[in-house]
């Protein structure tokens, strides 16, 4: 983890780290067949963006706390398919619940001991990036999915802020 990166990372869900609106698209209760495809209520697949597993995996190995903030009302929902996809292993906090993702964060922060400006944020809706950007997180518009670029980005964000803020 370099000097001038997030404590934390935190990510949305719904197409964030899978293509779909949980509480609409697709439908709980969720399993794994025996093929390991992971599907819904009627068989269908329910998959994840494909670069996502890596780039968990790659940011916990280099030190970074992560967790979830989502305002699904699915909650049961999204914590199976976080399960069934492997990764409760990374996510140190799971905010899943309806409202206002500022309110996720405040407890994220309560929890955590860290400070907003320690986090950085991925999300596919504005509101959501101008709520959280404004409580001082870095906050990253994501269009198509989570994906090794995305974060890259968003690591660089994080890091000339950083620098503008000790200058």
């Amino acid at each position: 983890m370099a000097l001038n990166s997030p404590k934390l990372m935190v990510f949305d869900l719904d197409y964030t780290l899978w293509p779909f609106w949980i509480d609409t698209h697709v439908y709980p209760p969720f399993k794994t067949k025996s093929n390991g495809q992971i599907v819904d209520l009627y068989e269908s697949p329910v998959t994840h963006y494909p670069e996502v597993p890596d780039v968990l995996e790659k940011l916990q190995r280099e030190g970074y706390i992560l967790g979830v903030a989502s305002r699904t009302s699915e909650i049961k929902g999204a914590l199976q398919l976080i399960d069934l996809f492997g990764w409760d292993k990374y996510f140190t906090y799971k905010e899943i619940f309806p409202g206002q993702k500022i309110t996720h964060f405040y407890n994220i922060k309560k929890q955590s001991g860290l400070n907003f400006t320690e986090m950085m944020f991925f999300d596919d809706e504005q509101r959501n990036i101008r709520d959280i950007s404004e409580l001082g997180v870095v906050s990253v518009y994501v269009k198509n999915g989570v994906s090794k670029k995305v974060v890259e980005e968003g690591k660089n964000m994080f890091a000339n802020k950083s620098n503008v803020i000790n200058i």
